[in-house]
């Protein structure tokens, strides 16, 4: 299915099923109360955000001062970007979406899927240029090293 009918399909399915849950459990349980955990699951989504958000900051710095690429951790920043996106998003769809993000555990899986996926991309393109750093020595140097000790 071509990119623009799927996210036709989300923007449309999505606020339909976020509406139908919200009328089912403001039946079940009463308005104010539905609407009290939408607010509460904001709240709580905005904290756990902060931390997480924080913490990925933290990792992205201890990365860049040894000098390595952080492409997992500003990965990971995107994801939580749109983690905190869905969690203020009033609806209980994108609020479990949202709080599944928050869990570091399938955040790394999703990202380390994602940067493969990328990767591959590229490399089918032609627009990546693998380079491999080491060192090596021919075994007659080796040898002769030996000799001379």
């Amino acid at each position: 299915m071509p990119l623009f009918r799927l996210l036709l399909v989300l923007f449309i399915a999505f606020p339909l099923l976020e509406l139908y849950l919200l009328i089912k459990v403001g039946g079940m349980i009463g308005v104010l109360p539905t609407i009290g955990l939408c607010i509460l699951t904001a709240v709580l989504g905005a904290a756990l955000l902060r931390l997480q958000g924080l913490q990925t900051l933290a990792d992205i710095q201890s990365r860049l001062e040894r000098r390595e690429m952080p492409a997992a951790e500003l990965l990971s920043g995107t994801i939580l970007l749109l983690s905190g996106a869905l969690l203020l998003t009033p609806g209980f769809v994108t609020d479990c979406i949202g709080f599944l993000c928050l869990v570091p555990a399938l955040r790394e899986k999703l990202a380390g899927r994602l940067l493969l996926r990328l990767l591959k991309e590229r490399m089918r393109n032609g627009d990546v240029n693998i380079i491999v750093e080491g060192e090596f020595w021919s075994e007659n140097e080796d040898r002769d090293n030996k000799k001379l000790r």
